[in-house]
C-alpha cells in the first residue's frame, strides 16, 4: 500500500507540471493567434487602400485629402480653405495633379504653400460617359 502511494504521488508530480506546461502554451499560441488575426487585419486594410481607395476623401495610406474626391467639408478642414475656395476646388475637377490649384488659378500660392502637404490628386475613375466618348 505504501508504496502504491509513493507511486501515485510521483505520478502526480510528472502530471502536474507537465499540464500547467500544455495551459501556458495553449495561452501563448492562442495570444500569437489573435496578434497575429490583428496584424492581418491591420495589412489587409492598408492593402485595400492601395488597391480600391483611390477614390477615398483621405488617402488611407498617406492621410492626405484626396482634392478628387473631397467633400466641400473635408476640403474646409485645410488650412486657408472656405467655403468659396472648395467650392471652385469641386467645381473644376478633376485634377492630374495638386499643383494644378496653382496653374489653373484655384489657390494662391500663399494657400497652395499651407495645404501642399496635407493634399493628393489621385486620378479620377473614368465615369461612363467618359469611357463611351474614346
Amino acid at each position: 500500500m505504501k508504496n502504491f502511494l509513493s507511486i501515485l504521488l510521483a505520478l502526480a508530480f510528472v502530471a502536474l507540471p507537465a499540464s500547467a506546461q500544455s495551459s501556458q502554451g495553449d495561452q501563448s499560441k492562442s495570444s500569437m493567434q489573435s496578434a497575429g488575426s490583428s496584424t492581418k487585419a491591420a495589412a489587409k486594410d492598408v492593402g485595400s487602400a492601395t488597391k480600391s481607395g483611390t477614390l477615398a476623401a483621405t488617402d488611407k495610406v498617406t492621410g492626405k485629402i484626396d482634392i478628387n474626391s473631397a467633400s466641400k467639408d473635408d476640403l474646409m478642414k485645410l488650412d486657408g480653405v472656405g467655403e468659396a475656395i472648395s467650392a471652385k476646388i469641386i467645381a473644376n475637377r478633376p485634377y492630374k495633379t495638386k499643383r494644378d490649384l496653382l496653374t489653373r488659378k484655384i489657390v494662391n500660392q500663399s494657400t497652395y504653400d499651407k495645404i501642399t502637404d496635407k493634399i493628393i490628386a489621385h486620378a479620377a475613375k473614368p465615369t461612363a460617359a467618359s469611357a463611351k466618348a474614346k
